[in-house]
C-alpha cells in the first residue's frame, strides 16, 4: 500500500500528538512493508505567523495532492483579536470545505480500562462501541437564509436538505453496519420537522438497498436518553449535522476522556482525519497530552484511506492493551491507585509502539508458518 499524508500537525498540543500518531503509522509502513509519505504543513495560528494566514496555499496544494490529510489541532488565544475569518480556526473550516467532505464518522467506544473514568456506571458502558455517521455539510449550520437583525433583535437559521445530500450520507453509514453489526439508527425529529420527515423517508427508501441491515428511527431527543441509558444497544448512528454535533458529543462521556477520541471526515476529493479534542494551549510543552485520540485517528487512515483493517484493528488493539496494563496519561489518571503508572505524552506513545511492534511481529511470525 502507497500512501501520500499530508500531516497538518497545527497549534498547541497538535505537534505532540501528531508526532505520536506518525510515528504509529511509520511503524506500520516499516512492518508490513507498505510505502507511506508524510509532507508538513502549515495550518492554523503557526500558518498566521509564518505566512499571514490559516490557511496558506501552499497547504491547500499539498492537501489536494495527498491520498489523506492527518490534523492534530488547531486553535491560539493570542489570536482572539483577528476578525473570525482571520482566526486559526477560520483555516480549519475552509480546508474542511476544500476538500469536500460530507461525512463525519466519530466512534464512542467504552475502555474496559477506562470504566471509571465515565460518569456512567461499568455495567452500563460496558462493552459500548457506537460509531457516528454525521452529515457534514448541510442542515441548520450552511442552510440559507440566515441572518440577524440587530435592529428588530431577530434572527432566523434554515435547516435545509436535499433527497440527495441524504442519499449520499445514509449509504456511508449502511456501507459501514454491513461491516460491523449490521445495525443503523437514524435519527430525526420527524413528528414535528418537515426536513426530518423528508431524512426519515429517504432513510427508508435507501436501507432497501441493504436488506441484511436492520433499520431502526430514534427521534433525537429519546436518543439523547437512550444513548446514556443503553449505549449498548447501537452500532452505526446516522444523524444530520446538528444532532449529530450533540450527540457525539453527549457520547463522548462514555470514554471518559476527549483525548481518547478520534474522527475521519470522508466522502470529498481527500479525507480529513483528526482528533476531536481541542488545542490545548495551557498544556502545550508540558508532556501531559493524551497521544491517543490522534493514535486512533491514525487507524481511522489505515482503514479509510489505506483500506488496511488489519493493521488498524491492530492500532487499536495496542491502545487496549497500553491502557489495561496500567499507563496513564494526566487527562485519564484517576487518583493515587497504584496500579496506574503516569505517563508522558511520548511515553505513551512509545508504550503504544513497543506494543504494536510486538503484535505485528507475531502476526508476520506466524503467517511466516
Amino acid at each position: 500500500m502507497k500512501l501520500n499524508i499530508a500531516v497538518l500537525a497545527g497549534d498547541g498540543i497538535g505537534p505532540e500528538v501528531t508526532a505520536e500518531a506518525t510515528n504509529i503509522l511509520r511503524a506500520v509502513a516499516d512492518l508490513g512493508g507498505h510505502d507511506f509519505t508524510f509532507t508538513p504543513a502549515l495550518l492554523g495560528g503557526v500558518a498566521i505567523t509564518a505566512a499571514g494566514t490559516p490557511l496558506p496555499e501552499e497547504t491547500l496544494k499539498i492537501s489536494l495532492a495527498s491520498d489523506a490529510v492527518l490534523l492534530g489541532a488547531v486553535g491560539d488565544n493570542k489570536f482572539n483579536h483577528l476578525t473570525p475569518d482571520k482566526r486559526p480556526e477560520a483555516g480549519l473550516l475552509q480546508i474542511r470545505q476544500h476538500l469536500g467532505g460530507f461525512a463525519n464518522l466519530r466512534p464512542s467506544v467504552a475502555y474496559a480500562a477506562l470504566s471509571e473514568n465515565s460518569p456512567l456506571r461499568p455495567e452500563v458502558t460496558k462493552d459500548a462501541d457506537i460509531l457516528f455517521v454525521r452529515e457534514l455539510l448541510g442542515g441548520l449550520y450552511f442552510g440559507a437564509p440566515r441572518w440577524w437583525n440587530h435592529d428588530t433583535n431577530e434572527a432566523i437559521n434554515t435547516m435545509r436538505y436535499t433527497r440527495d445530500e441524504v442519499v449520499r450520507v445514509a449509504k456511508v453509514a449502511f456501507e459501514l453496519a454491513g461491516k460491523r453489526k449490521k445495525k443503523v439508527t437514524s435519527v430525526d425529529k420527524a413528528n414535528v420537522l418537515e426536513v426530518s420527515q423528508l431524512w426519515r423517508a429517504t432513510v427508508t427508501e435507501v436501507a432497501k438497498d441493504y436488506p441484511e441491515i436492520t433499520l431502526e428511527h430514534q427521534l433525537v431527543d429519546s436518543m439523547a436518553m437512550h444513548i446514556m441509558n443503553t449505549p449498548r444497544s447501537f452500532d452505526v448512528v446516522l444523524t444530520e449535522n446538528l444532532f449529530g454535533d450533540i450527540l457525539s458529543d453527549e457520547a463522548g462521556v462514555i470514554t471518559g476522556s476527549l483525548g481518547m477520541l478520534p474522527s475521519a471526515t470522508i466522502g470529498g476529493k481527500v479525507n480529513l482525519y483528526e482528533p476531536v479534542h481541542g488545542s490545548a494551549p495551557d498544556i502545550a510543552g508540558t508532556g501531559k497530552a493524551n497521544p491517543l485520540g490522534a493514535i486512533l485517528t491514525a487507524a481511522m487512515v489505515l482503514r479509510h484511506s489505506g483500506k488496511l483493517e488489519a493493521e488498524a484493528a491492530a492500532v487499536e488493539a495496542a491502545v487496549q492493551h497500553v491502557l489495561l496494563a496500567g499507563h496513564r496519561t494526566a487527562d485519564i489518571a484517576r487518583g493515587t491507585d497504584p496500579a496506574h503508572v503516569r505517563v508522558t505524552t511520548t511515553q505513551m506513545g512509545r508504550l503504544v509502539h513497543e506494543a504494536l511492534t510486538q503484535s505485528l511481529d507475531r502476526s508476520q511470525s506466524m503467517h511466516a508458518v
